[in-house]
């Protein structure tokens, strides 16, 4: 048994210590993989257990103030992301094949940076099923809904924590974009719920989302055949499980828009 620990601890070691990026080691939330885990174990016991409990007896919260401020938030957040550091930093890069910026140069630490702010907001999304809970949408608290969350905030932490910026900075420019349009329409139905009818604007957002998984497919299935130093492991991993997102976001498009063919498109 004792044998056993000490190996689970080298193992340990070698990768959260001698492989991980040392220059997240100051970064909050980013010098184990702790406080991630049971920040992801605390949501999903508050959506599943905790959350429906405590609204059982209550009547849904009129969130509509605080589900303004928060999605403007998000879309100020996401929008400066993309069209002031995203575009500028991302025109100078190669699309082709970007390596990491190890180094502890200005640059180097400004790709980290902006590859941590990106995580802080995957676990600031978070946020969207906690609002679905206290107002007792839990139609909307899906597996699809959940998954998509917990797997953002953990492969955006493990980007951090070994992989910041080069080639995957890509996916954070592209998935900030969708971010932008996702909760500028989510600010629109907080602020006038009429804006929820149109199902050509859900239809429309579903299918950006659809584009951007095939548009990261591409990219990094790519990588696994072209002479690059940006780590070919990533590909291995992300390529499958945004393929996976791909079947489960067209099967929600395919009984959504397609099955049910729905009457109002304005």
């Amino acid at each position: 048994m004792a044998l056993l620990l000490k190996k689970a601890y080298e193992l340990y070691f070698h990768i959260f210590e001698e492989l991980a990026d040392p220059r997240t080691e100051h970064l909050p939330l980013m010098s184990s993989p702790f406080p991630t885990i049971i920040l992801l174990v605390l949501y999903y016991k508050f959506i599943y257990d905790w959350g429906p409990k405590f609204m059982e007896k209550r009547e849904p919260y009129d969130l509509k103030n605080i589900l303004i401020v928060f999605n403007l938030s998000q879309v100020i957040a996401n929008g400066y992301l993309v069209l002031v550091v995203g575009i500028p930093l991302y025109l100078k890069m190669n699309w082709v094949c970007q390596p990491i910026d190890w180094s502890r140069s200005p640059q180097g630490y400004y790709e980290l940076h902006l590859t941590y702010v990106y995580y802080l907001l995957k676990v600031l999304d978070l946020l969207d099923t906690v609002f679905f809970v206290l107002k007792k949408n839990y139609r909307q608290v899906s597996f699809l809904h959940v998954y998509h969350h917990i797997g953002m905030t953990s492969m955006v932490w493990v980007a951090v924590k070994f992989i910041p910026g080069g080639q995957g900075a890509v996916i954070g420019l592209i998935n900030c974009f969708v971010h932008t349009v996702m909760y500028g329409y989510y600010l629109l139905t907080a602020y006038d719920p009429v804006y929820k009818k149109s199902v050509l604007l859900k239809k429309n957002i579903t299918q950006l989302q659809l584009i951007q998984f095939c548009i990261f497919i591409f990219i990094f299935g790519r990588l696994m055949f072209i002479d690059c130093s940006y780590p070919k492991i990533v590909s291995y991993f992300f390529v499958p499980q945004n393929f996976f997102m791909l079947v489960l976001f067209g099967d929600f498009y395919y009984k959504c828009y397609i099955k049910q063919k729905p009457v109002n498109v304005k």
